[in-house]
């Protein structure tokens, strides 16, 4: 893609490993909440997804974007959930929209479908020998106000996709970490999404052909509660980490290059 990608809620875990692994492969337009704290290798603006006019001078020009942007704590109240995740998340879409953007791939979370775990939380479904898993096709059942708010994300795409074309990919991410997996935390190794496979599947969004996808943004653990199945056949995601190749923080098991 030769047009500015515009990347909001760039401060957060997900634009840093998104910047740190194709921050060269593109030309980024940042948004942020708060001034950043080091100035950035790219262009970039500080404002609210959910004013209007921060949001039009963001869009203005982009060709895509990644949307990041939002109050990210599965203890978010409903007021700010509202005001940040879900009419911020509007408001983009309709910049989007108005600005003839032609891709829009939303930063969703396992939250929009947490409530599953709720009716089978045992030690056995986070394991390799348990074959349950949710590839993208089942319906949302979030287990927190804010797991409601991606819910609403995804559907929002629904519609904004059915109405106006707009090619749309959610991204249900995992637990993304820096470095290795979570130890001694079955269900956190389960869910892990690396870094460098964090920005390959956004890097793999940008480039794929697709309408609107709903895809899981974990790494290849031996154990994935998550499929990835889809990611793989409509992405080309082929992402290079695993939990299981890790050992008390250390990897055991270099990834095939």
């Amino acid at each position: 893609m030769d047009e500015t990608v515009l990347l909001t809620g760039a401060g957060g875990a997900v634009g840093e490993a998104i910047l740190e692994g194709i921050g060269d492969a593109y030309d980024w337009r940042l948004l942020f909440h708060n001034p950043p704290a080091e100035e950035p290798d790219h262009e970039y603006l500080v404002g609210d997804v959910d004013d209007e006019a921060d949001v039009k001078t963001a869009m203005d020009g982009v060709g895509a974007a990644i949307h990041l942007a939002g109050d990210p704590r599965p203890e978010a109240p409903w007021p700010s959930v509202l005001t940040n995740n879900i009419d911020g998340t509007q408001k983009m879409y309709e910049a989007a929209v108005a600005e003839g953007v032609e891709r829009f791939v939303f930063a969703s979370s396992n939250h929009a479908v947490g409530a599953f775990e709720t009716d089978r939380r045992t030690p056995e479904m986070y394991r390799p020998e348990d074959d349950f898993l949710l590839d993208g096709t089942e319906l949302p059942r979030p287990g927190n106000l804010y797991g409601v708010s991606k819910a609403t994300g995804e559907v929002l795409g629904r519609y904004y996709h059915d109405e106006y074309g707009l090619d749309v990919c959610n991204i249900r991410i995992g637990n993304l970490t820096r470095g290795h997996p979570p130890i001694d935390y079955e269900r956190g190794q389960a869910m892990w999404l690396s870094y460098r496979d964090c920005a390959h599947i956004h890097d793999c969004a940008l480039r794929a052909d697709y309408d609107y996808e709903i895809v899981y943004g974990i790494s290849d653990n031996d154990r994935k509660y998550y499929s990835i199945e889809r990611a793989k056949e409509v992405l080309g995601y082929e992402p290079r980490d695993n939990s299981a190749h890790f050992e008390d923080g250390e990897r055991v098991v270099e990834p095939d290059l």
